[in-house]
Formats: structure tokens, sequence, C-alpha cells
């Protein structure tokens, strides 16, 4: 069976505030590092009012101080809000203190609007357009030592010296995406629960064109999907209906905590409404573990990740470690220890 791991966004709900979104993260990572999961990442996301963590760093150190067996990582920096010696000097302290534990995803979306990623980045010495490769670029030189003799940068040294960076990844949602990963040979993940880009093309191009590196010398692919899983269909439709009301707001503009269930049954949609929310279950696999299962089936065959890495929003916390718990099962998981 493929490796299962978990995407988490800390989802803040209309019945749990931010504080506790953060605290019920922590909770999940427990519950999953005792089930077989492979790898807990965190977002970064700023200024919506749905998600709990701007700093996945922080929560990495958090989480992997109570976890035993699960890597922990980025899911991910957002490496255009940061300065590539700050994202190498943080990640070279998590490594240090969780040795073969961490992680490093690197995005180039800024994971907000256009006036929250200028305040971040308004005191940064800022490229105009698309400075990602830039930034990359610096970033990996941080851990080679290779600038040049007489750069500025030559004789600094991103602490701890003496611990690696931990592996990249890169993370996209497009063509260019599994292009640039392919070409610097590193990881990649695909986010299929928010791309409008195929993701069995994503996944089979990065393969084929993969050039081995100093990072890897095979490629790693991880795909992230969105799954919701409960003991019938039935129970299932009913969770997803928050994730349904949800999304149809996000299309709008409209960042707002995840409704209860009970305010997505109550609400009074449009029919244009019910065609957008039908044909944004595309990026949703909803039912028993049997059912996710099998909807899962072709596109796993037909893009073979390496890796499944799953992203659960649903209203109750408690729903959604036993959607893990379930998920676990039925793809073979082995208890960790």
């Amino acid at each position: 069976m493929i490796p299962l791991s978990v995407l988490d966004l800390s989802v803040v709900t209309t019945g749990t505030k931010p504080a506790a979104a953060l605290r019920n993260s922590i909770d999940l990572a427990r519950h999953v590092d005792g089930l077989g999961y492979v790898r807990y990442w965190l977002a970064e996301h700023h200024n919506l009012a749905s998600v709990a963590s701007p700093a996945p760093d922080v929560m990495i150190g958090q989480i992997a101080a109570v976890t035993k067996h699960i890597r922990v990582g980025s899911g991910g920096v957002m490496l255009p809000n940061h300065a590539p010696l700050v994202v190498a000097e943080r990640f070279k302290m998590l490594e240090a203190l969780f040795p073969g534990r961490i992680d490093l995803g690197l995005g180039r979306a800024p994971g907000t609007d256009g006036a929250t990623a200028y305040a971040l980045r308004s005191r940064l010495d800022r490229r105009e357009g698309d400075d990602f490769l830039e930034r990359l670029h610096e970033l990996i030189l941080w851990q080679t030592r290779e600038f040049p003799s007489g750069h500025p940068y030559h004789n600094v040294v991103a602490m701890p010296d003496d611990t690696p960076l931990p592996p990249i990844w890169l993370l996209g949602s497009s063509d260019y995406s599994s292009e640039l990963a392919a070409q610097v040979g590193m990881g990649f993940a695909f986010a299929h629960h928010f791309a409008s880009h195929d993701a069995i093309d994503a996944m089979v191009h990065y393969r084929n064109r993969f050039q081995p590196s100093a990072w890897s010398a095979s490629p790693r692919a991880i795909l992230a999907v969105a799954v919701i899983a409960a003991d019938t269909d039935e129970e299932a439709e009913k969770l997803a209906t928050s994730f349904d009301l949800n999304r149809l707001r996000r299309d709008r503009g409209q960042y707002l905590p995840l409704p209860s269930v009970e305010e997505a049954l109550a609400y009074p949609y449009t029919d244009s409404e019910l065609t957008s929310m039908r044909r944004n279950r595309s990026r949703l696999f909803v039912g028993s573990p049997a059912t996710v299962q099998k909807t899962l089936r072709p596109l796993i065959d037909s893009s073979k990740p390496d890796e499944l890495m799953v992203i659960t929003a649903v209203y109750d916390h408690d729903a959604r470690k036993k959607s893990y718990s379930l998920l676990a099962e039925a793809f073979g998981l082995k208890a960790a220890g």
C-alpha cells in the first residue's frame, strides 16, 4: 500500500478559535504519529480567518517535540516572504534539535492577499516580479558555502554550521513547479486539492524530466489530496457539507472560518451555487474507507506518487481524527513503534 502523510492548515471553525485550532493540530499530530503516517506538514497562510498558523517553523518545533516517529515539515514555507538566510537558520536549528525528522517544503505563492504580502515583504530587499529562483539559489548557497570570494556573504555562516539543511521539497500546483523541481533535482509535492492544472500531467512530467542532483538521486513525488472519510458514505457526505459551503465562499473571496454542518445544511443554495459546489467536488474525495480507496485508485495509478498526503478539513475535531484513523486502517498502515 502507498504511504500516507498529513497536510494540516490548523483550520479555524465557527466553534473553534484560532488558539484552540493550534492545539488541535498538536493533538492530531500525536494521533497520527501512532497510526503510522510518514509526515506531518504545516502550511503557511497569512490574514486568513480560516487558518490559524502563519508560522510553520514554530509549529514544526512544537509538534516534533511531542511526537516520536513521524517526520515534521513545512507544506510549505513561502520563500518570497522570507530572507533565505532566516529560512536556512531556522530549519538547520530544527534539524539539529530533531535530526532526521524535519522536511523543508518551499512554495512560490505569498499565501495571502496582495496587501498582506506587501506588509510581509516591504522591509526585505525585494526584486520586482517573481524572484523565487533567486531566493532558492541563495538558500542553497547557505548550505554549500559556495559564495564566491569577495561576495558580501562569503564570510557569513548560517548557524548551526555543523547541521545540514533538511531535505528540500518544492511545492506546486502547475506545470512550472513540476518542471522546476525536475530541473533542480529536488522532491516535488503537488497540491491536487486546489490546483487547476492536471495532477497526472504534473507528476508524470516531473518523473520524466527529473535530473539527479546532490539533493536527490531519484525523483520523489508526493500527491496532496483532500479527503473526508467516515464509517458510511452518508456520514462522510454530511461532514463534507461544511467543506462545500466554505469552498463556495472562498471562491467569492470570503475566507471565513469553517461552518458547522448545521449551518451548511440550512444554507439556501441557488442553482448556480449548487453547480459550483459539484464542480469543486472534483478536488475532494468523500465516503467510507472503501469508497475513498475506490475513487482515489485511478488517480494514484495514473500519477504514481511515492506518497499520498491527506488534508482533511471538517468541523468536528474528533471526526477529523477518526477520518485519519479510518484511512490508516484502509491503506494498511502499520502502527509506529
